[in-house]
């Protein structure tokens, strides 16, 4: 694996230790060799540090000091990285051998566009999938391709979908360079969770599209790192200001009943189960989002400015919520 690598492969880590090693021997057993490891440790306090000094001295790491949140310990090490591709992998997901290989054929077929979706599978249920690329509805909520289903041959084509989930995905640095907004590629201010949906919608605001490869097969320990009312508050936040923040004005008038309707159905249904904790903090967060407004609005002003897509073009690639 050199160090002017074609690839960089970034594994953003909190008190994750327990998961790292089967992350870092999966990679190590990758076909494709032209590419650099570099873990950015986001203020671990469970030995992460130790262990990779011990274990993997050779992988590159960038310790943070402190917990910024996983869109700010992506951004700095993008920032602190090279190489004409960018490879995000979360510390709980395990690659097979072919995913590199897979993900870079793929992206040299389609210079069009900016990222690569894999082909998610659940770790302890190696028959179903998480994601098979990521969609968004027009009521406002993103999702995954094929969560919680088996995996079949309805999958195993090669075709557009609307963004990755960057639990693992490949992305095109030049492409990622051009969206940033406040010389960031993710918005920090989403902290975890939704900061890929985000960038999704930037990137086809611009243009670019996302194709997905039926042969980059990662296997993910689901909410190993995340989960519970922690997912739960940062999705009630998040999937607000990723609404409000990207999806163009046509669409919004288009569809913002169905849209406000979808947020008003996830309140009443943390209502009718406050004694839950994650029904606490998923209306906590979309609360903290409606406060957030103003912030809200005054990123959505320079994102739109930005963009050059076509609305319409855009609001064809919705697509109905699952039933």
């Amino acid at each position: 694996m050199s160090q002017g690598a074609r690839v960089t492969v970034i594994i953003p880590t909190y008190n994750g230790a327990a998961l790292l090693a089967g992350c870092l021997a999966a990679l190590a057993e990758q076909t494709f060799a032209d590419f650099t490891t570099l873990v950015v440790d986001d203020g671990s306090t469970d030995g992460t540090l130790a262990l990779l000094a011990e274990r993997f001295p050779s992988i590159r790491v960038l310790p943070l000091g402190r917990n910024l949140g996983l869109a700010a310990a992506v951004n700095r090490a993008i920032d602190a990285s090279a190489g004409e591709y960018v490879a995000l992998l979360n510390n709980d997901a395990e690659p097979a051998p072919g995913w590199l290989a897979a993900l870079v054929a793929t992206a040299e077929r389609h210079p069009e566009a900016a990222a690569i979706a894999s082909r998610l599978r659940l770790y302890d249920r190696r028959d179903h999938l998480h994601s098979a690329g990521d969609y968004y509805t027009v009521t406002g909520l993103p999702g995954n391709r094929g969560v919680w289903q088996p995996d079949g041959p309805a999958y195993d084509r090669e075709e557009e979908v609307w963004a990755a989930c960057a639990g693992a995905a490949l992305y095109r640095r030049a492409a990622l360079d051009a969206v940033r907004q406040d010389g960031r590629v993710f918005d920090e201010a989403l902290f975890m969770y939704c900061e890929d949906v985000d960038l999704g919608w930037r990137l086809r605001l611009r243009g670019y599209r996302c194709v997905y490869a039926p042969e980059a097969i990662v296997y993910h320990r689901l909410s190993a790192t995340g989960g519970g009312p922690l997912a739960s508050y940062w999705c009630g936040r998040n999937f607000i200001r990723v609404l409000l923040a990207n999806v163009p004005g046509p669409i919004l008038r288009r569809y913002w009943r169905r849209m406000a309707a979808a947020q008003l159905a996830l309140a009443g249904d943390a209502l009718r189960h406050l004694r839950e904790p994650a029904a606490r903090a998923r209306l906590r967060g979309q609360l903290r989002a409606l406060a957030d407004l103003p912030a809200v609005l005054r990123r959505r002003r320079r994102v739109q400015a930005a963009a050059t897509a076509d609305p319409a073009a855009l609001a064809a690639l919705l697509v109905e919520p699952p039933r």
